[in-house]
């Protein structure tokens, strides 16, 4: 899998082998799930254990992830579309969750992508099982109908991803708050950077 622009000398740092999650399957996507970078095997099994259910989605993630809005009005921003598959088993396991009033946390942007656009797709909060192309542009005002929580890395300014987590969080203030208090603090950005948990 390519590594991004600014990982340098990613072989030689062993960085190469690390640029994967402990539970990626499919080959298809030109980018790793980031957020995932902060889950290990012990982490999962202790999760598990303490009654965490995981349901499980791909998305390829495109090129265009790592574009940057260049127009003045970011509704002229053309997304990219990415190959996302849901299968039965884990859209039951959402459907169950929503229906019984149980929070649905996300690991990641993609994931986020994914469930909301499926959510579009099909026109209800219950989701079915997909094999597909979905393209959607998550920016504030954007009703979340499936994600209420995000665990998500520190993401580039004027990237679709920022503006992803300032809809989520509804509060672009707050969001720079959060972005400018992470920089004092000295948190790690980018794909091998520290995450966070939006609710």
């Amino acid at each position: 899998m390519p590594t991004p622009p600014y990982v340098k000398n990613a072989q030689s740092e062993g960085l190469s082998d690390r640029y994967q999650t402990v539970y990626a399957q499919a080959e298809g996507s030109v980018a790793a799930p980031t957020a995932g970078f902060h889950f290990t095997p012990e982490l999962i099994e202790k999760l598990k254990n303490k009654g965490v259910e995981f349901a499980e989605v791909t998305l390829h993630v495109g090129l265009g992830t790592f574009l940057p809005v260049k127009t003045e009005n970011v509704e002229e921003h053309k997304m990219h579309s990415e190959w996302v598959e849901l299968t039965d088993k884990n859209a039951h396991l959402i459907n169950a969750a929503k229906n019984e009033g149980r929070r649905v946390v996300v690991v990641g942007t993609t994931t986020v992508r994914t469930l909301e656009g499926l959510a579009i797709k099909f026109g209800t909060k219950e989701l079915a099982p997909y094999v597909g192309d979905i393209n959607i542009f998550i920016t504030p005002g954007f009703k979340f109908q499936i994600v209420d929580a995000l665990i998500t890395n520190f993401h580039l300014p004027k990237s679709t991803l920022l503006m992803l987590v300032s809809a989520f969080a509804n509060d672009r203030e707050f969001m720079l708050h959060c972005y400018g208090e992470a920089v004092q603090e000295k948190y790690r950005f980018f794909s091998f950077g520290d995450a966070m948990l939006i609710k």
